[in-house]
């Protein structure tokens, strides 16, 4: 048994599951306008010493480290910093707080984890 439709803020009958449009295009505005405050990769630290680096961590602790903990073996492709840094060099290079993960747990778990904070 499948889960009925919703309305959309936009007044739109939209199926379970399913982003309207609409909230696809605020979510794309939000972002445009956060990368456009935000300082260039390079200008962050995520320059050739830092990909360097990540390379070799990445060598030395291949699978993530999210997945690992449901017991999924995947590779890990993203050096993400456990406590976020916002520009501390200190805790930027601090390779303790670094950990594999894989694109989709980045992407999605540890997201949501910072936005919580």
């Amino acid at each position: 048994m499948s889960k009925p439709p919703r309305i959309c803020s936009c007044s739109r009958v939209v199926e379970y599951g399913v982003i309207c449009e609409c909230q696809r295009a605020l979510t794309r505005e939000r972002n445009a306008r956060h990368d456009a405050r935000r300082p260039s990769a390079r200008v962050r630290g995520y320059n050739h010493e830092w990909r360097k680096a990540r390379t070799e961590y990445l060598t030395m602790h291949p699978h993530c480290r999210e997945c690992s903990t449901h017991g999924i073996t995947r590779i890990a492709s993203v050096v993400d910093h456990n406590v976020p840094h916002r520009g501390d060099k200190r805790l930027f290079w601090h390779r303790a707080n670094w950990q594999p993960l894989c694109a989709p747990c980045h992407n999605s778990i540890k997201q949501r984890q910072e936005r919580a904070l």
